[in-house]
Protein backbone atom coordinates (compact mmCIF):
# COMPACT_ATOMS: atom_id res chain seq x y z
CA UNK A 1 0.00 0.00 0.00
CA UNK A 2 2.80 2.44 0.85
CA UNK A 3 4.24 1.92 -2.64
CA UNK A 4 1.07 3.49 -4.05
CA UNK A 5 0.03 5.95 -1.35
CA UNK A 6 3.38 7.65 -0.73
CA UNK A 7 4.23 8.26 -4.41
CA UNK A 8 0.69 9.60 -4.91
CA UNK A 9 1.16 12.09 -2.07
CA UNK A 10 4.57 13.05 -3.50
CA UNK A 11 2.99 13.57 -6.92
CA UNK A 12 0.27 15.83 -5.49
CA UNK A 13 2.83 17.82 -3.53
CA UNK A 14 4.97 18.16 -6.64
CA UNK A 15 1.91 19.35 -8.57
CA UNK A 16 1.52 22.53 -6.49
CA UNK A 17 2.38 25.34 -8.98
CA UNK A 18 4.12 27.72 -6.62
CA UNK A 19 5.38 29.95 -9.45
CA UNK A 20 1.89 30.57 -10.75
CA UNK A 21 0.49 31.06 -7.24
CA UNK A 22 3.18 33.62 -6.40
CA UNK A 23 2.75 35.48 -9.69
CA UNK A 24 -1.00 35.75 -9.19
CA UNK A 25 -0.76 36.70 -5.51
CA UNK A 26 2.03 39.25 -5.80
CA UNK A 27 1.42 40.93 -9.14
CA UNK A 28 -1.75 39.45 -10.64
CA UNK A 29 0.46 37.98 -13.33
CA UNK A 30 -0.06 34.51 -14.83
CA UNK A 31 3.54 33.53 -15.55
CA UNK A 32 2.28 30.95 -18.03
CA UNK A 33 1.34 33.88 -20.27
CA UNK A 34 4.53 35.92 -19.75
CA UNK A 35 8.15 35.58 -20.84
CA UNK A 36 9.06 31.94 -21.39
CA UNK A 37 5.55 30.93 -20.23
CA UNK A 38 7.09 28.66 -17.61
CA UNK A 39 6.07 28.40 -13.94
CA UNK A 40 9.68 27.99 -12.78
CA UNK A 41 11.88 30.30 -10.74
CA UNK A 42 13.73 31.87 -13.67
CA UNK A 43 10.57 33.09 -15.38
CA UNK A 44 9.09 34.27 -12.09
CA UNK A 45 12.29 36.23 -11.38
CA UNK A 46 12.13 37.88 -14.80
CA UNK A 47 8.42 38.68 -14.76
CA UNK A 48 7.63 39.30 -11.08
CA UNK A 49 10.94 40.05 -9.37
CA UNK A 50 14.15 38.35 -8.30
CA UNK A 51 13.11 37.85 -4.67
CA UNK A 52 9.91 36.13 -5.80
CA UNK A 53 11.88 33.98 -8.18
CA UNK A 54 14.12 32.99 -5.27
CA UNK A 55 11.06 32.12 -3.18
CA UNK A 56 9.70 30.00 -6.04
CA UNK A 57 13.04 28.20 -6.25
CA UNK A 58 13.01 27.40 -2.53
CA UNK A 59 9.39 26.21 -2.51
CA UNK A 60 9.81 24.09 -5.65
CA UNK A 61 12.93 22.53 -4.14
CA UNK A 62 11.15 21.85 -0.84
CA UNK A 63 8.28 20.03 -2.52
CA UNK A 64 10.87 17.63 -3.92
CA UNK A 65 12.94 17.36 -0.77
CA UNK A 66 10.12 16.98 1.78
CA UNK A 67 8.70 13.56 0.80
CA UNK A 68 12.16 12.17 0.11
CA UNK A 69 13.53 13.33 3.46
CA UNK A 70 10.55 11.93 5.39
CA UNK A 71 11.06 8.48 3.88
CA UNK A 72 14.85 8.56 3.84
CA UNK A 73 15.10 9.59 7.49
CA UNK A 74 12.29 7.19 8.41
CA UNK A 75 14.42 4.24 7.33
CA UNK A 76 12.36 3.22 4.30
CA UNK A 77 14.55 1.27 1.91
CA UNK A 78 14.24 -0.49 -1.41
CA UNK A 79 13.95 2.65 -3.50
CA UNK A 80 10.70 4.05 -2.08
CA UNK A 81 12.25 7.46 -1.36
CA UNK A 82 13.70 7.57 -4.88
CA UNK A 83 10.33 6.59 -6.37
CA UNK A 84 8.65 9.41 -4.45
CA UNK A 85 11.25 11.83 -5.76
CA UNK A 86 10.44 10.75 -9.31
CA UNK A 87 6.73 11.16 -8.55
CA UNK A 88 7.36 14.73 -7.32
CA UNK A 89 9.15 15.58 -10.58
CA UNK A 90 6.26 14.15 -12.59
CA UNK A 91 3.88 16.21 -10.48
CA UNK A 92 5.78 19.40 -11.24
CA UNK A 93 6.01 18.69 -14.97
CA UNK A 94 2.49 17.27 -15.33
CA UNK A 95 0.55 19.06 -12.62
CA UNK A 96 -2.98 17.84 -11.98
CA UNK A 97 -3.80 21.44 -11.01
CA UNK A 98 -2.69 22.80 -14.41
CA UNK A 99 -4.31 20.31 -16.74
CA UNK A 100 -1.27 18.00 -16.58
CA UNK A 101 1.09 20.71 -17.73
CA UNK A 102 3.78 22.34 -15.64
CA UNK A 103 7.39 23.39 -15.36
CA UNK A 104 10.73 21.85 -16.21
CA UNK A 105 11.49 20.35 -12.80
CA UNK A 106 15.03 21.62 -12.18
CA UNK A 107 14.39 23.14 -8.74
CA UNK A 108 12.35 20.12 -7.65
CA UNK A 109 15.18 17.84 -8.76
CA UNK A 110 17.59 20.03 -6.78
CA UNK A 111 15.55 19.39 -3.64
CA UNK A 112 15.34 15.65 -4.26
CA UNK A 113 19.03 15.08 -4.81
CA UNK A 114 20.12 17.52 -2.12
CA UNK A 115 18.13 15.32 0.28
CA UNK A 116 19.42 12.02 -1.11
CA UNK A 117 22.94 12.78 -2.36
CA UNK A 118 24.15 16.17 -1.07
CA UNK A 119 27.74 15.74 -2.31
CA UNK A 120 26.65 14.73 -5.81
CA UNK A 121 24.11 17.55 -5.79
CA UNK A 122 26.78 20.04 -4.75
CA UNK A 123 29.04 18.88 -7.57
CA UNK A 124 26.18 19.27 -10.06
CA UNK A 125 25.56 22.79 -8.76
CA UNK A 126 29.21 23.50 -9.52
CA UNK A 127 28.62 22.33 -13.10
CA UNK A 128 25.60 24.64 -13.32
CA UNK A 129 27.56 27.66 -12.10
CA UNK A 130 30.49 27.04 -14.45
CA UNK A 131 28.24 26.63 -17.50
CA UNK A 132 26.15 29.71 -16.66
CA UNK A 133 29.26 31.82 -15.99
CA UNK A 134 30.72 30.76 -19.35
CA UNK A 135 27.55 31.04 -21.45
CA UNK A 136 25.10 33.24 -19.48
CA UNK A 137 22.37 30.74 -20.40
CA UNK A 138 20.39 29.40 -17.43
CA UNK A 139 18.72 26.62 -19.40
CA UNK A 140 22.05 25.25 -20.66
CA UNK A 141 23.42 25.23 -17.11
CA UNK A 142 20.30 23.40 -15.92
CA UNK A 143 20.59 20.77 -18.65
CA UNK A 144 24.29 20.21 -18.00
CA UNK A 145 23.79 19.97 -14.23
CA UNK A 146 20.88 17.55 -14.47
CA UNK A 147 22.81 15.30 -16.84
CA UNK A 148 25.81 15.30 -14.50
CA UNK A 149 23.84 14.13 -11.46
CA UNK A 150 23.77 10.38 -12.36
CA UNK A 151 27.51 10.47 -13.03
CA UNK A 152 28.27 12.13 -9.70
CA UNK A 153 26.01 9.72 -7.80
CA UNK A 154 27.91 6.86 -9.44
CA UNK A 155 31.27 8.42 -8.56
CA UNK A 156 30.12 8.86 -4.95
CA UNK A 157 29.05 5.18 -4.89
CA UNK A 158 25.32 5.80 -4.64
CA UNK A 159 22.91 2.84 -4.80
CA UNK A 160 21.87 1.57 -8.23
CA UNK A 161 18.21 2.51 -7.78
CA UNK A 162 19.25 6.09 -7.03
CA UNK A 163 21.37 6.24 -10.16
CA UNK A 164 18.46 4.85 -12.18
CA UNK A 165 16.05 7.49 -10.87
CA UNK A 166 18.65 10.19 -11.50
CA UNK A 167 18.92 9.04 -15.13
CA UNK A 168 15.12 9.11 -15.47
CA UNK A 169 14.93 12.60 -13.94
CA UNK A 170 17.69 13.83 -16.25
CA UNK A 171 15.84 12.50 -19.29
CA UNK A 172 12.61 14.20 -18.16
CA UNK A 173 14.42 17.50 -17.63
CA UNK A 174 16.17 17.35 -21.01
CA UNK A 175 12.85 16.58 -22.74
CA UNK A 176 11.23 19.50 -20.91
CA UNK A 177 14.01 21.74 -22.28
CA UNK A 178 13.60 20.61 -25.90
CA UNK A 179 12.47 24.05 -27.07
CA UNK A 180 15.36 25.68 -25.21
CA UNK A 181 17.76 23.26 -26.89
CA UNK A 182 16.42 24.30 -30.28
CA UNK A 183 16.90 27.98 -29.44
CA UNK A 184 20.42 27.31 -28.13
CA UNK A 185 21.34 25.59 -31.39
CA UNK A 186 19.92 28.53 -33.37
CA UNK A 187 21.63 31.07 -31.09
CA UNK A 188 18.28 32.50 -29.99
CA UNK A 189 18.15 31.48 -26.32
CA UNK A 190 17.67 34.28 -23.80
CA UNK A 191 20.70 35.27 -21.76
CA UNK A 192 20.31 36.12 -18.09
CA UNK A 193 22.57 39.19 -17.79
CA UNK A 194 21.20 40.69 -20.99
CA UNK A 195 17.64 40.17 -19.73
CA UNK A 196 18.43 41.91 -16.45
CA UNK A 197 20.11 44.79 -18.28
CA UNK A 198 17.35 45.21 -20.88
CA UNK A 199 14.49 44.60 -18.44
CA UNK A 200 15.60 45.79 -15.01
CA UNK A 201 13.60 44.42 -12.12
CA UNK A 202 10.75 46.68 -11.16
CA UNK A 203 8.70 46.79 -8.05
CA UNK A 204 5.45 45.25 -9.15
CA UNK A 205 2.24 45.88 -7.30
CA UNK A 206 -1.32 44.73 -8.05
CA UNK A 207 -2.19 48.28 -9.11
CA UNK A 208 0.70 48.65 -11.57
CA UNK A 209 0.89 45.13 -12.98
CA UNK A 210 -2.50 45.23 -14.66
CA UNK A 211 -1.17 47.53 -17.38
CA UNK A 212 1.79 45.26 -18.25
Amino acid sequence: MVWVLYPLVAYLLGSIPFGRIIGKAVARVDVREKGSRNIGATNVAREVGIKWGALTLVLDALKGAAPVLVLHMGGFEGGLAELCGLAAILGHQFSVFLGFRGGKGVATALGIFFALEPFACGAALGVFLVVVLLTDIISLGSIAASCSVPLFIFLFSGPIERIGVAVAVSVLIVIAHRENIGRIIRGEERRWKRDVKDHPRRSRSPSSSSSE
